[in-house]
């Protein structure tokens, strides 16, 4: 029997174990493997897969790597880094889309908190989002502005007030992320806030909340009342 003929036999049995018995029950590599079955149809994607968790330490971090870098795993090249990159922002699509559906009003500190904590989900990163609300308080566009450190020079008044403008928001609702899992604001997202309030305000947009998202904690600038300096 020829290596093709193997690849192809394991390829189906994996397929079908999957089908039959779902995702459960396999190994980190054993996923990987089988994704990357759909960016290399004739290849051995079992070597590829160790590789990946062996260079990025374990699933979570092959899914949150940058693209570039999963490129230049032996194996993988941009096809995969592309498919195996979808699936951490899919992930928090989905989970967005479960925990508010489409046109649920944002109408709570505690609502905004469940929308905005997917957006959040397995981030390594600062990241800076602008969810633009209408009238009823219902979210027209989550604009995800910033990655990096969030502070007044990587987030502008002015980028705000055209994404709001873009958006045709009537309220916005301000949220970013601390990767270390302490949700208090800094001196430096307190003046970050009241710049954006300021900036909003002064074309007739009011901020509902600025959230800031750790983990499983999270701390809300309205119920603080801190949102005016």
């Amino acid at each position: 029997m020829c290596a093709q003929q193997v690849h192809d036999g394991h390829r189906q049995r994996l397929k079908k174990r999957f089908l039959n018995e779902g995702i459960e029950s396999f190994n980190d590599h054993q996923v990987l493997e089988l994704m990357l079955f759909y960016s290399r149809p004739r290849s051995d994607t079992n070597e590829t897969a160790h590789l990946l968790l062996q260079r990025f330490g374990n699933l979570s971090a092959v899914f949150n790597a940058d693209p570039r870098d999963l490129a230049t795993t032996p194996g993988v090249g941009e096809h995969g880094a592309v498919l195996l990159s979808l699936i951490a922002p899919v992930c928090r699509r989905y989970m967005a889309d479960v925990v508010q559906p489409r046109g649920e009003p944002l109408t709570s500190p505690a609502k905004a908190i469940a929308y905005v904590k997917p957006l959040m989900l397995g981030r390594i990163e600062e990241v800076f989002y602008v969810v633009c609300l209408d009238s009823q308080a219902r979210v027209r566009f989550p604009a995800l502005l910033s990655k990096g450190t969030v502070n007044e020079a990587f987030v502008s008044p002015r980028q705000v007030v055209s994404i709001a403008l873009q958006h045709h928001a009537c309220t916005v609702l301000l949220a970013h992320n601390h990767p270390s899992g302490d949700p208090t604001p800094s001196t430096a997202d307190k003046h970050l806030t009241h710049a954006l309030v300021h900036a909003l305000e002064s074309i007739g947009i009011q901020v509902f909340d600025h959230l800031i998202i750790a983990g499983e904690n999270s701390f809300s600038f309205a119920e603080a009342d801190l949102l005016h300096g």
